[in-house]
């Protein structure tokens, strides 16, 4: 099992922390990871993405190249990446930002993740936690728990309440959504 992730959209959007706590709780699952990242020379708002790839083997390229799951939270991210996507892999966008769709993959999920994170929990900070959360629920490809653990060791005491809570909202999001 090889299982590549791309987790793209803009700077300031906590892209490149989701990966690290993706790949933190496969490591707690004792599975084989990698993680690397990317951005533009804006800190914020310009490009940036992170890969993981979580294998039951060894891995022998640390960026993903033909992708299992793709979150795209920015147009940009999903115009550049959509055709690097498996043709049955898992396509995950954030139709705040995204809003043409060049090619819908059969698995293709659409969810305003940026506004839901605004709504429910006060601000746009955690959209990365809520939409890796709502990845890791649909995908499978770690368990709750561990997710949940690495969230718990990576984030800030100050703002670990509110990502737990954006957690919580990932996976009602992908338990109740209809397609």
């Amino acid at each position: 099992m090889n299982y590549e992730i791309r987790l793209s959209g803009s700077g300031g959007q906590g892209l490149i922390l989701a990966g690290i706590i993706l790949a933190r709780a496969a490591v707690i699952e004792k599975r084989r990871v990698t993680q690397t990242q990317s951005y533009g020379p804006e800190s914020r708002g310009g490009f940036s993405r992170a890969d993981v790839i979580i294998s039951d083997e060894e891995i022998f390229f640390p960026e993903a190249t033909n992708f299992n799951c793709l979150l795209a939270l920015t147009q940009e991210a999903c115009d550049k990446y959509l055709f690097d996507l498996r043709e049955t892999g898992i396509l995950i966008i954030d139709t705040t930002f995204v809003k043409n769709l060049a090619l819908a993959a059969e698995n293709t999920f659409e969810l305003p993740f940026t506004d839901i994170a605004q709504e429910k929990l006060g601000s746009t900070i955690t959209t990365n936690i809520l939409s890796l959360a709502f990845l890791v629920k649909t995908t499978g490809i770690v368990k709750e728990e561990s997710l949940q653990q690495s969230i718990t060791e990576t984030v800030k005491a100050a703002f670990l309440d509110v990502n737990l809570k954006a957690m919580q909202l990932g996976y009602d999001l992908a338990a109740n959504y209809k397609k």
